[in-house]
């Protein structure tokens, strides 16, 4: 039985830190409440626990123009998060766990700013025909959340540029991410802000569940450090034991060639490179520099730079490039 509702508003826009007070609010919720989370990210990439990072997104790019790429608990698909989403989660206790609810909360919120609002499948919430949220699911020992994505002023642009899966051909198991017509609630209601409807989803929050919400305290701010150290490290994030392949190929002045890896746990387990290059010594050159290293783009080249000379080190390096990996 819900005695309580409860709610945390996410002051910082540290993707790591956010995801671990997520999990810090999973962990130590009540047994009769329900905890509302509002909180943002800047310029990331979040994708499922079993997504495959570079299937679903430029990583490369994203980090060379600042943004980070995060790794959820929940399973679905990758998803952008920047200053003009807000990003919301509903936490309790499995038994009062009740998805219809917590829709309805979402569906009064945008009502309560003027837009009407339905559910499509089992994920997402349209607006005028066009995703606005997409919702993902999690539990755990008996605990259980439902997160997702309101788009209010998020930049398309840049969702779709990051988004983009490489261009390379990668041959992974992982799940992969279904697109969608996507829409800003602020196209269907001008003066609304992330702001303006953090505060309709609170008062949707008690309307719906018919009890006045009190804020959540939070403590233990060093275990939370540790968990998005966790979360933020290379391992956790790339490191994942789904195994894929990938290959590229081109033909240059000295010669063609092709790369092929395979890679678990994101670091590559094995190279095949052919060639018809005069120079014999490049595909075993490749085989050799390549493998074991984490597969990345940074690394990847470095490795190319150290074994081969240019200026064939340098076409290779722009074949990988190429890949948008």
């Amino acid at each position: 039985m819900i005695n309580k509702l409860q709610y945390y508003m996410g002051t910082g826009f540290d993707p790591y830190k956010n995801l671990a007070i997520e999990k810090h609010l999973l962990d130590t919720v009540a047994d009769d409440a329900v905890i509302l989370y509002l909180w943002q990210n800047k310029n990331t990439v979040v994708i499922g626990k079993n997504q495959n990072p570079w299937a679903e997104c430029r990583t490369a790019l994203l980090e060379e123009e600042g943004g980070h790429l995060a790794r959820r608990l929940s399973g679905g698909g990758a998803v952008f998060h920047d200053l003009g989403n807000l990003n919301f989660t509903f936490i309790c206790n499995t038994r009062n766990y009740d998805l219809t609810r917590q829709l309805e909360v979402i569906r009064t919120a945008c009502s309560q700013a003027g837009i009407e609002t339905e559910i499509s499948g089992r994920n997402d919430i349209l607006a005028d025909g066009r995703k606005f949220s997409g919702n993902a699911f999690y539990n755990s020992k008996g605990k259980s959340y439902h997160h997702g994505t309101l788009l209010i002023s998020a930049d398309t642009e840049q969702m779709g540029r990051y988004l983009t899966p490489s261009k390379a051909k990668l041959a992974t198991k992982g799940v992969k991410s279904v697109k969608s017509r996507v829409v800003n609630l602020s196209e269907l209601s001008a003066n609304l802000t992330c702001e303006s409807i953090a505060k309709y989803m609170l008062c949707a929050f008690e309307d719906v569940y018919g009890l006045k919400a009190e804020p959540v305290c939070i403590n233990n701010s060093e275990s939370i450090m540790e968990l998005a150290k966790q979360y933020s490290s290379w391992e956790y994030i790339y490191g994942i034991s789904i195994p894929f392949s990938f290959s590229c190929e081109e033909r240059f002045n000295w010669g063609s060639i092709e790369i092929q890896l395979q890679v678990t746990n994101g670091i590559i387990q094995a190279v095949k490179a052919y060639s018809d290059s005069m120079d014999w010594q490049i595909a075993e050159l490749i085989e050799s520099a390549l493998t074991g290293k984490r597969f990345e783009l940074r690394t990847l080249k470095n490795s190319i730079c150290e074994a081969i000379s240019a200026p064939v080190a340098a076409d290779i390096c722009r074949l990988l490039e190429e890949q948008e990996l």
